[in-house]
């Protein structure tokens, strides 16, 4: 069990990352969803030990992961959303060298051990190829690899799938889900809400260094359900409903607009017709901004 509770962050200048953040996570998969900006970068580096909160505590198992880091880092795995390798080299090379910072010091051990991850990651046969040639989605199964080593009791990933195609989102999200299992956390932050709906029981949403939800993806949907409406428009009549619509999407789409909106009263306008809502909706109608919600 990951236990956040009362976390806080304020970085010099004054910008507070994080306020009072409090999580409880359960053993599989747990997506973290918040747009750009939103704290989850800053909230992931405190769980993976890189970064000091001002106020808070984390614990994994009831590890202090605040005050205990040489041992909370035993038991830690993590993927940062810019993964840094050296080109020159090669894959088994590279978690080889990882292997040694994890105190992996006994060569036959750190060889089985290697093997077994490239195997896991599907990257046995480029096991000799250097990194600096890797495409984006072999560097991340690398990073995921490296983010292996040890006995993670919990496996931070941070935006694992922006900039991958999308054969190489789906092949991690495989990946992903083959790893979580009944013992370890697995934290996925990201702002791709496919991601989680993809691979997570549950999740949470964070704006402005807050959580303002925890709950599942079903009960997600099921919160916005006959309340999402779509509608295709002109475009000034879509800048109308700007005015005097909660707006969750507009899309331009052959010349015209394609708008989605929350209405939980019925139907906002005669254009509207029921639309069957996503998760999308659901994470839209908490973070869109102010102006695209009047």
């Amino acid at each position: 069990m990951l236990d956040i509770k009362d976390l806080s962050k304020t970085y010099p200048g004054g910008v507070r990352a994080l306020r009072n953040v409090s999580l409880e996570v359960a053993p599989g998969m747990f997506g973290l969803l918040g747009p750009n900006g939103a704290g989850k970068t800053t909230l992931m580096k405190i769980l993976a030990t890189l970064l000091e909160p001002d106020a808070g505590v984390v614990t994994v198992g009831g590890l202090d992961f605040i005050r205990r880091k040489p041992e909370a880092r035993r038991v830690l795995g993590y993927l940062p959303q810019e993964f840094g390798l050296y080109p020159t080299l090669t894959a088994e090379q590279t978690l080889d060298y990882f292997a040694r910072l994890k105190g992996v010091a006994d060569a036959a051990e750190r060889k089985r051990l290697v093997g077994a991850l490239l195997e896991r990651v599907n990257l046995s046969a480029e096991r000799a190829q250097r990194v600096g040639g890797f495409s984006g989605g072999m560097r991340q199964r690398l990073g995921i690899a490296q983010a292996l080593i040890g006995r993670q009791k919990l496996l931070v990933v941070d935006e694992p799938t922006a900039g991958l195609d999308p054969e190489e989102r789906v092949r991690f999200h495989n990946l992903l889900a083959e790893i979580a299992d009944d013992e370890a956390v697995v934290i996925l932050s990201t702002h791709i809400v496919s991601d989680v709906s993809n691979l997570c029981a549950r999740m949470a949403v964070i704006r402005r260094g807050e959580i303002v939800a925890s709950t599942t993806p079903r009960e997600a949907l099921a919160s916005v359900a006959g309340s999402v409406w779509e509608a295709t428009v002109g475009r000034e009549r879509a800048a109308a409903f700007r005015k005097s619509l909660r707006i969750l999407s507009a899309q331009a789409f052959e010349g015209r607009v394609r708008v989605r909106v929350l209405s939980a009263v019925g139907r906002p306008a005669e254009e509207f017709a029921p639309a069957r809502p996503t998760l999308e909706d659901y994470y839209l109608s908490l973070t869109a901004k102010p102006e695209s919600l009047n």
